[in-house]
């Protein structure tokens, strides 16, 4: 099982049948948002640069990406390049779908009613996979999931089997489902 073994390492969990609550740190949750934007402005300044012809944007892009980095170490602890890297992913993907859905969320303003309904589900469509790539950052990050903890179920390719360290059978589930409640109850980003 992926684990973390640093000093911040230790979230309070607690689980039951029927629920699953795991605290992060406040600060990380923001943190997250934080770094999610930064990568938002790396890519509208390599945008830019290109659309522009102009280099000054690189220079911005290059300042931007270090801080971005920096904080980045906050919360990914793993040194593996991979998981920096699949982090950084879930993370750019998680922002740009969301802004994909308030898009489509937009254009259900002044629609009539039956657009602006199938609209608004389009919107929540891409807001559940926002959340879902989300989610699998922070099952990520906190070695709630590691690619030995599952193995596939050929029979019904949605689902996952959950396995214990002695390979005993923990139940099968949608991996996203089993995340997305996790960080539902883990992430507060109105807790003061």
């Amino acid at each position: 099982m992926m684990q973390r073994t640093d000093d911040e390492s230790k979230f309070n969990y607690a689980e039951t049948n029927d629920l699953q609550i795991l605290e992060l740190p406040y600060s990380g949750e923001d943190l997250s948002i934080g770094i999610m934007n930064l990568i938002s402005i790396e890519e509208h300044l390599f945008y830019t640069s290109q659309k522009t012809k102009d280099k000054k944007y690189l220079d911005l892009l290059n300042e931007i990406r270090l801080m971005r980095t920096s904080l980045m170490k906050e919360i990914v602890k793993e040194s593996d390049g991979e998981v920096w890297c699949i982090s950084k992913h879930l993370l750019a993907a998680s922002m740009r779908i969301m802004e994909v859905g308030t898009k489509e969320l937009k254009k259900a303003t002044g629609a009539e009613e039956a657009v602006a309904e199938k609209q608004k589900q389009k919107a929540w469509d891409l807001f559940d996979k926002s959340y879902k790539l989300y989610s699998l950052f922070w099952g990520l990050n906190l070695g709630v999931v590691g690619t030995k903890d599952v193995k596939r179920n050929t029979k019904d390719e949605e689902k996952v089997d959950f396995i214990d360290e002695k390979g005993n059978g923990k139940g099968s589930q949608s991996v996203f489902s089993k995340l997305g409640s996790l960080v539902q109850k883990a992430v507060d980003c109105c807790r003061e």
